[in-house]
Order: C-alpha cells, then sequence, then structure tokens
C-alpha cells in the first residue's frame, strides 16, 4: 500500500467517523411523514436522530395507523388576532383510550438542539413525561417554548416541509368560545378538520 493509498483511506474513515448517520448505521437523519386532511397534504420530517424518543413515539401510532380518523381540533392565536402566520394548531387523539399509548420520555430541547420555529412539530403534554399522542405545531418562531434553566419546554421533533399553507388555513378557522377548559377555552375548533390517514413517505 502506497503511502498515499494509506493518508486516502485514512481521511475516508476519518470521514464517516464524524458522520454519526454513516458511523453508527443508524439511518437517515429524518423520517418524513404525510398528514392528509380534506384541506390538502402536510408532510413533516421527524428528528429522528436528534429526537429519537419522541419521533419513534409519533411514528408507532403511524405505523399502527392510529392516526387515521384523528383530528386537528385546537387553533391558538394571539388574542384578537386574525392574522394567519402566528399561533399554532393542535391534533392528535384526545386521549382516546382505545388508542393512546403509554407516555413517553419528555425529550428536552436543551438535549436535541431543536427550537420552536415556523413550522416546528412539538409534543402537548401536561407535566414534562406525559405527552401521549397529541402534538401542535408552530406558526411563526415561538421559542418561549424551547427548554431553558427555569422551565422544561416542550418537546420539538420535527418540521413541516410541505403543506404549511394548510396549518394557515386551520389557524384562521372558527373556534368555540365556549369550548376547552384553561388555557385551551375558546381556542377549540367549531368543525375539527379530519386526519384521513397518516403514513411514512
Amino acid at each position: 500500500m502506497t503511502e498515499t493509498t494509506r493518508r486516502d483511506l485514512l481521511a475516508l474513515a476519518a470521514a464517516l467517523a464524524a458522520s454519526p448517520a454513516l458511523a453508527q448505521g443508524t439511518g437517515p437523519a429524518t423520517t418524513s411523514v404525510a398528514l392528509t386532511t380534506p384541506l390538502g397534504r402536510i408532510v413533516i420530517a421527524l428528528e429522528t436522530q436528534r429526537a429519537p424518543i419522541t419521533s419513534a413515539n409519533f411514528l408507532r401510532y403511524v405505523d399502527r395507523k392510529l392516526y387515521d380518523g384523528a383530528n386537528f381540533y385546537r387553533a391558538s392565536r394571539p388574542q384578537g388576532s386574525t392574522a394567519d402566520d402566528y399561533g399554532l394548531v393542535q391534533g392528535g387523539l384526545q386521549n382516546d383510550p382505545k388508542k393512546v399509548l403509554p407516555p413517553i420520555a419528555h425529550e428536552s430541547t436543551l438535549k436535541t438542539g431543536l427550537s420552536h420555529v415556523n413550522g416546528t412539530i412539538s409534543m402537548g403534554r401536561h407535566a414534562p413525561g406525559t405527552a401521549q399522542a397529541d402534538w401542535f405545531i408552530c406558526l411563526g418562531a415561538q421559542t418561549y417554548l424551547d427548554a431553558d434553566a427555569q422551565q422544561p419546554g416542550f418537546a420539538a421533533f420535527g418540521q413541516v416541509t410541505e403543506g404549511l399553507e394548510v396549518v394557515k388555513q386551520i389557524l384562521v378557522m372558527p373556534v368555540d368560545p365556549t369550548k376547552g377548559t384553561g388555557s385551551m377555552k375558546g381556542e377549540m375548533l367549531k368543525e375539527p378538520v379530519p386526519i384521513t390517514t397518516v403514513r411514512r413517505v
């Protein structure tokens, strides 16, 4: 083996070691899923490397087809806002006992390095470690939802890559002023948007 060949092989080995996906054989950094709704399709890239616990949980629901027939049921905007570019929409199974799986460990954004920016999908929860099957999509940067030294934040785990205009349509749909409890009061959609299917793409 020549010295040049040896250097080339060492350089290749170093490049492989620097790439976690290649070095560890963990596959691609993201896995995409498509949500089909009557308003159009939403494609989300799940951060399967950076947020493995939360992404794997979402994919368990997808692979078992448990999200088929779920809904977008909440649209939250600043009071008095009529714009479609800031707020969040929430979807999932609303604690359907026939479909929800056990809660998962909280995956802090301090650990994952993710942030609640425009198009981020994140888990809904009560206390950390209670997240199951409901999640929300951010419109506009909402980094106050990230973790810091004082609060655990929410577990961001992916990004909308197609269909953000569908999310915007949902955000401005009419809400019922009396439905919902606590922070959700007045944010429940009068007519939830059905999620027909969720599949890997």
